[in-house]
């Protein structure tokens, strides 16, 4: 079985906090779980543990797909020190600054 998906999980999470409202017993719940989400009996129980300490729904994210560029070496290596820095993985960091990039340039022309 492959790993979810950060926004499969968060879809299944809000899932989970929408069966919880219809479905207090827990048994039942995860069996509902089960079925709805093609997921295991235990992992179904951590989703509605989880989705009970959940104040709101989580944001479901836009999918990521890869995106592969050359960079000057200098650069790159300046890039990974800052990521590891600031604890940002390098995708997160580059989508930030291309969006600030596009952004600002919305803003001038």
């Amino acid at each position: 079985m492959t790993r979810a998906t950060a926004a499969e999980k968060a879809r299944r999470l809000n899932h989970a906090r929408r069966v919880l409202a219809r479905i207090p017993e827990m048994p039942r719940a995860v069996e509902q779980m089960v079925r709805d989400c093609d997921v295991s009996p235990r992992q179904a129980y951590r989703y509605l543990q989880h989705a009970r300490r959940l104040k709101a729904p989580v944001p479901v994210g836009a999918a990521k797909i890869p995106f592969t560029v050359k960079l000057p070496h200098a650069l790159v290596r300046r890039v990974r020190t800052y990521a590891r820095a600031t604890g940002s993985s390098l995708g997160d960091l580059v989508a930030r600054a291309l969006a600030a990039l596009f952004t600002h340039t919305r803003r001038r022309g």
